[in-house]
């Protein structure tokens, strides 16, 4: 079928499907309706980081960098929208995924090409990397010397995730697409070489028939992943099912099956050149997984070799441990989350992990979210500690921010610390971006006038969305002193981009409730 522009709600659904019903009143829906959406800077205040921030629509084919006031010093400008977030590389470049027609794969995220344009927009390099039995999704990752991590889905049929011990009820019947992790050699102008991998297919455990491959224990065996950990069918409801087909973003065809075959809907990879770890975020599952680059193919493959000597088997896993068994008596910490990474060397919490959690169930129905920073628990040798019993740690974060009534994204978005200590939160289906202090005070607020309607494979243009006009899947808050603004001009550009102006339909509160932090 073709790409309908339906990764928006597409992914919207997805999580619903994965993570339960969204409130009936979304928690940043508390004004009412006839408020206007904010636009541009709505809040600056002292102890903000400088910088510039870096950040592509859902809905536009445009990657824009603004400044502190809001106003906008640069674009790139693409063929394509964007499958999820753009990254500034130090000679200036940009980096980003692209969303191209499928035949086969249907779902939020889709992507299937990489693209890398210069400072002054040219395409330099392009890499399509969509089959009929793979296509890139979501999140990719440059490396520091010039490779590239990428997530695909890889598909198996119905029959191959019955034989893997996946639960019949749990197999649509156009079969699986479980996640892989790819790393490409580009070869410019176009093309390039995958020269490692590591896959979820090679690391999967049952315990649903002792006479299929990889029968165990979850619970005894942690560093492995149970094909069935995503829990229990859910229900999609029918009638966003239909919204979706009338908007075009799924075909006329499709059921609820067709969105089932997303097995991990992995959303995020991010990695850590010291350790030569890899970070993953598995919505479906509600966990974030660390695995272990430094092995080889061969070695990525099974459960032995590389730096940390446990082959491809998770190093780590953190937030729902319902997934591999240990939950008795313990409490989910995740909850559809999006956008792991670590935090960098020389910044407060260094070594941490954050993460921004989307659907955290609040009371009366009215789901809220929050960004965590955890700290793994290690042992003397800086290897995660695996417990014999119970989760992995650690218990609580050691940091989050919350703001119930204000702050709500149940899908796409993310988080970043900054040198000053303060964190960047990307509220994404509002297109909102704000900067807290480690005490939740918001210094610096931005709602990004900028959308776009992108002309589609087939030629169509969708009809915008009001819900998720301004929808962004991520933004960075770039410093002055990043290597690749080094003598750039990066006066306010004259005249600037011509805002997007839509009725929004969805009820949105600017700051002004005090939010809940530690």
């Amino acid at each position: 079928m073709t790409d309908r522009y339906r990764y928006l709600l597409v992914l919207c659904l997805a999580l619903t499907v994965a993570c339960g019903a969204p409130p009936e009143e979304p928690a940043s829906g508390a004004a009412p309706a006839d408020v206007a959406r904010p636009s541009g800077v709505v809040v600056k205040k002292p102890g903000a980081a400088p910088g510039y921030v870096l950040y592509a629509p859902l809905m536009s084919d445009t990657t824009y960098l603004i400044d502190a006031e809001g106003l906008v010093v640069h674009t790139w400008k693409s063929r394509y929208a964007p499958e999820g977030t753009a990254y500034l590389l130090p000679n200036g470049h940009t980096l980003r995924g692209a969303r191209v027609e499928s035949e086969v794969f249907e779902g939020g995220g889709t992507g299937g090409l990489i693209e890398e344009y210069t400072w002054d927009g040219e395409l330099v390099w392009s890499f399509p990397f969509a089959t009929d039995d793979h296509i890139s999704h979501h999140d990719i990752e440059p490396l520091p010397d010039g490779n590239v991590l990428a997530i695909a889905w890889e598909r198996k049929t119905a029959e191959e995730a019955r034989a893997a011990g996946r639960r019949p009820d749990l197999v649509p019947e156009q079969g699986l697409w479980p996640d892989k992790v790819v790393e490409i050699q580009p070869t410019r102008p176009e093309g390039g070489a995958v020269v490692w991998e590591w896959r979820f297919w090679d690391h999967r455990i049952q315990n649903l028939d002792p006479a299929l491959p990889h029968y165990g224990d979850p619970a005894e065996n942690p560093r492995r992943i149970d094909i069935n950990g995503d829990g229990e069918p859910q229900e999609v409801d029918p009638e966003k099912l239909e919204q979706l087909k009338a908007l075009g973003y799924v075909s006329d065809d499709t059921d609820a099956a067709d969105l089932s075959s997303d097995l991990l809907h992995t959303n995020a990879v991010a990695y850590n050149a010291e350790l030569d770890q890899i970070a993953l975020s598995t919505p479906s599952f509600s966990e974030i997984w660390i695995l272990d680059h430094s092995t080889t193919t061969e070695e990525a493959a099974g459960s032995t070799g590389g730096r940390w000597g446990r082959g491809g088997d998770l190093l780590y896993r953190w937030g729902n441990p319902r997934a591999y068994g240990r939950h008795e008596n313990v409490p989910r910490q995740s909850f559809g989350q999006h956008d792991v990474r670590w935090i960098p060397e020389g910044l407060p919490g260094a070594g941490h992990l954050t993460l921004f959690n989307n659907d955290v169930p609040g009371p009366e129905k009215r789901n809220y979210s929050a960004v965590l920073e955890i700290e793994p628990p290690l042992d003397a040798d800086g290897r995660y500690l695996a417990p014999e019993s119970g989760p992995y740690g650690p218990t609580k974060p050691v940091w989050n921010y919350e703001a119930p009534g204000t702050f709500y994204s149940n899908f796409i978005s993310g988080a970043q610390r900054l040198e000053n200590g303060n964190t960047f939160i990307c509220q994404g289906r509002d297109g909102r971006f704000f900067e807290v202090t480690p005490e939740g005070e918001i210094v610096w607020e931005y709602w990004t006038p900028y959308s776009g309607t992108v002309t589609l494979a087939d030629g169509s243009q969708p009809q915008p969305v009001e819900k998720f006009t301004y929808a962004v899947f991520r933004a960075t808050k770039i410093p002055p002193d990043h290597p690749a603004l080094a003598g750039r001009t990066l006066a306010p550009l004259d005249p600037q981009p011509p805002p997007i102006s839509r009725e929004y339909v969805e009820e949105v509160t600017p700051s002004g409730e005090a939010p809940r932090s530690p």
